[in-house]
């Protein structure tokens, strides 16, 4: 089945985000620590925040910080483009997940050479986060699963409508952040989610 990830949009206070991942974590597959103006202190804090609140550690990934991800036990780490390697990360750390961030399929084939287990690509559709810039699209998409092996999460304005788009032209899930993040109704919102993947 297609996988969900939650990616913190580094917008919401720590205590609301807490009780949004805990009150959704049941409908998606995977809740990502992406907070790029925090130490490696208040990411440890928040990665056990959400522990404690009961988002299993194995479906905990944190975005570029190894260190992070190994001292508060997380199942993955999300390697961005500045990050440490997939060889490199996977050589101080064998047992964790590792995924990559990626924009083009040369940089999805190369991830999955490097021992990636999995690559967040896009941005697929035009997005808030990314103002002013055109989305890859689905043929860029395409493209990419047919140059790696590892499953490829799309990520960039994906919507309840649009999911099962996504899903149809190769991907194994989607990333979503602004919206389950900025929802009025974050629990409705993943369901949707859910619902679209589960139909595609």
């Amino acid at each position: 089945m297609a996988e969900i990830h939650l990616i913190s949009d580094g917008k919401l206070e720590l205590g609301r985000f807490v009780s949004l991942a805990a009150a959704v974590h049941p409908l998606v597959d995977f809740i990502h620590l992406r907070e790029k103006n925090r130490s490696a202190l208040e990411l440890l804090s928040m990665a056990e925040q959400l522990l404690r609140a009961g988002i299993p550690a194995s479906r905990l990934v944190i975005n570029d910080r190894l260190d992070v991800a190994l001292a508060a036990g997380a199942g993955a780490v999300q390697l961005a483009w500045h990050s440490l390697p997939p060889a490199a990360a996977r050589a101080a750390a064998p047992g964790l997940r590792l995924g990559r961030s990626v924009h083009s399929a040369a940089e999805a084939a190369e991830a999955g050479r490097q021992g990636a287990d999995f690559c967040l690509f896009g941005h697929i559709f035009p997005t808030g986060c990314k103002p002013g810039q055109r989305g890859r699209g689905l043929a860029l998409l395409e493209e990419a699963v047919r140059s790696t092996r590892i499953p490829l999460i799309a990520i960039g304005g994906v919507e309840p409508e649009n999911a099962g788009q996504v899903i149809r032209h190769g991907a194994a899930g989607i990333a979503v952040m602004s919206g389950i993040c900025g929802a009025d109704d974050p629990v409705s919102a993943a369901r949707a989610y859910r619902l679209a993947v589960q139909e595609a």
